[in-house]
């Protein structure tokens, strides 16, 4: 997706500790319309898949998972990042988030995660694949069925997503990451 990488050159930075910062279009301040193309591509790179719900984890990736909910005409529901006490029936799950450098519990109703459900997950980011683990998990105490992962950026230096195209899953990253190197971005070609 040659917008979204543009942005990645223009917009984003290279932190130290593998960190790239994309908050002015992706993850603070959203870019709408790049939001949109971005629904488009995955919409696009989905077709064909047997997907009923798209599933996301808060924040950063419910504004592309609304977008391509919005597309594709289908429920976006997202993973919470801590069992809330109004939530009665639940899957749970304790993962560590590279980004924050945090444990968090993370959890999704009972009522919106199903057996009938074939779902693919989008998140504006992968490293090391930790949230994804965790969907995995969460999917399994369901009996749902994982279609296709969904990433706005991968990081490939990290390994997530190559972790899980080794243990089959459908992966779709719209920009690749190989390195980030004294400030500097390098994408795919």
């Amino acid at each position: 997706m040659d917008k979204l990488r543009r942005r990645i050159l223009q917009d984003g930075r290279s932190l130290p500790g593998g960190i790239l910062k994309v908050d002015s279009f992706l993850n603070h301040q959203l870019d709408p319309n790049l939001m949109m193309d971005i629904a488009r591509a995955f919409a696009t790179k989905l077709d064909g898949k047997p997907i009923n719900k798209i599933v996301t984890i808060e924040a950063s990736g419910i504004a592309p998972a609304i977008m391509l909910g919005y597309v594709m005409q289908l429920p976006v529901v997202f993973v919470k990042r801590k069992v809330p006490n109004t939530m009665e029936k639940y899957y749970v799950r304790d993962i560590h988030s590279f980004t924050k450098d945090r444990d968090y519990t993370i959890c999704i109703s009972s009522d919106y995660l199903t057996p009938d459900d074939h779902i693919v997950f989008i998140d504006d980011f992968i490293a090391y694949g930790n949230v994804a683990k965790g969907i995995i998990d969460l999917c399994a105490q369901s009996g749902s069925t994982i279609e296709a992962f969904g990433f706005v950026i991968e990081k490939k230096f990290q390994g997530g997503g190559d972790m899980l195209r080794a243990e089959g899953f459908d992966v779709c990253s719209l920009a690749t990451i190989i390195k980030l190197e004294d400030g500097k971005i390098f994408l795919n070609d």
